[in-house]
């Protein structure tokens, strides 16, 4: 049995697929800590793990993100990024990393998990190994770690191969860290030098590489190729595809069962959804005069009021598991978990998401050829090109086909079950 501290953030999208996890390493005896927020005691303790309460200062709810941090409101692509990874992620990361030491002297632990955006883990980092357990990154987010290969991380551009490319990369790394993210490089440098007595090694961004390993939660056919990658990254699929929804069925929910026309989902997540006329109010009225069922979810929040579209309906959420198998289309704002529930289905995918890691998951929606991406102007989306990119979704096979590429791939992967072993192997093979 393994002692083991899972730490995440107190967002839905982070501790969902951190849950996962917990539940199977609990199922499989080992004894399972998770330090998040207050809203996700239950959730964590269902899991059949012990809840430990982040700080007070490192705490928030999650649905109401533009009031806990107003500063971001207005904010979009790398500049929204930039404040984000500043502001709810960074500054934290000092609180976080004495909750995590209480436990550690609290009880003897094995490993401690953190997920990507818990930055309390980078400064646990900085320390020797010797003076800490093994840490293992969760991927929650697209793999993020620096390579000649790819662009840096947050930016969402996708690799140009060759020796252009690795210029080109060069180049935007140099950039980045002295202009774009300068601010965010030496307030991290100056936390590990005061909290920690040592230096930072890498780019805050790129924190992952001082992991002793990294469990990706992806498979290698939606992610970037880096051929001079020295962290061992472990790619185990998406953890968190097999649990049955428990959400209730809308009203019109038979008409999904009997639909023959092709039925396309629209969602903007269970975060970035305060204002649905973002993605999914325009997306209804890009569609109102084609052939197609527009399902889409308010992730939550109340119910726009008005009529919809005749060929459009809505609810707060919806059962994804018996919703995804008949969809031919979705438009997201491009969370990492959502897209890749709808690659294991075999989903072509519209991502429009610029701000947080939605940029990135966009640019490899692209990439794979699994779907397209659409670039909001302005922070809002037409009619006119939403409609054009979903009636390709629609007409052009390639997409269905890249996306059953990558679900094949999601399919064969190990999911939770990977990461027990990854975790067993770290610990050692006299741990039982």
């Amino acid at each position: 049995m393994l002692s083991v501290l899972i730490c995440t953030t107190p967002v839905h999208g982070h501790v969902a697929p951190t849950l996962a996890v917990a539940r199977n390493l609990a199922a499989a005896g080992h004894d399972v800590r998770v330090l998040t927020g207050a809203r996700y005691r239950d959730a964590v303790e269902n899991a059949g793990a012990r809840w430990i309460p982040l700080p007070a200062e490192a705490d928030y709810d999650d649905r109401a993100m533009d009031a806990a941090f107003p500063g971001r409101v207005g904010l979009t692509g790398v500049a929204a990024a930039r404040w984000d990874l500043q502001h709810i992620f960074l500054e934290p990361a000092p609180a976080q990393l004495r909750a995590v030491d209480e436990q550690l002297r609290a009880q003897h632990t094995d490993v401690v998990l953190a997920e990507s955006m818990f930055l309390g883990g980078m400064l646990l980092l900085c320390r020797p190994a010797g003076e800490r357990p093994p840490v293992v990154n969760l991927g929650i987010v697209p793999l993020g770690l620096r390579s000649r290969d790819t662009a840096p991380f947050a930016l969402g551009i996708p690799p140009l191969p060759g020796p252009v490319g690795r210029a080109r990369n060069a180049f935007l790394s140099w950039t980045t860290e002295r202009f774009v993210f300068s601010e965010l490089q030496r307030t991290g440098e100056r936390m590990v030098r005061e909290i920690v007595g040592s230096e930072l090694r890498e780019a805050v961004m790129n924190y992952p590489a001082l992991a002793d390993a990294v469990v990706q939660f992806s498979v290698p056919e939606f992610e970037y190729p880096r051929s001079d990658l020295r962290t061992p990254v472990h790619f185990v699929g998406p953890v968190s595809l097999a649990d049955a929804s428990t959400t209730a069925l809308p009203e019109w929910w038979d008409e999904i069962e009997q639909e023959t026309r092709p039925i396309v989902h629209v969602t903007q997540g269970t975060v970035a959804n305060a204002h649905l006329e973002d993605l999914v109010l325009p997306t209804l009225e890009a569609l109102a005069d084609r052939d197609v069922l527009v399902v889409a979810t308010a992730g939550g929040r109340d119910l726009p009021a008005g009529s919809l579209p005749a060929n459009a309906r809505i609810a707060s959420f919806l059962p994804y598991d018996r919703l995804f198998p008949r969809l031919s289309a979705l438009v997201t704002n491009g969370g990492y978990g959502g897209v890749h529930y709808a690659l294991a289905h075999g989903v072509p995918i519209l991502a429009t998401g610029n701000t947080e890691d939605k940029a990135e998951v966009a640019a490899r929606v692209a990439w794979s050829g699994a779907g397209l991406r659409l670039q909001p102007r302005r922070g809002r989306l037409a009619p006119a090109p939403l409609r054009r990119a979903v009636d390709r979704l629609l007409a052009e096979p390639s997409f269905a086909q890249h996306a059953r590429r990558i679900g094949d791939a999601i399919a064969a992967a190990p999911g939770p079950a990977g990461v027990d072993r990854v975790l067993r192997d770290l610990a050692g093979s006299s741990v039982r």
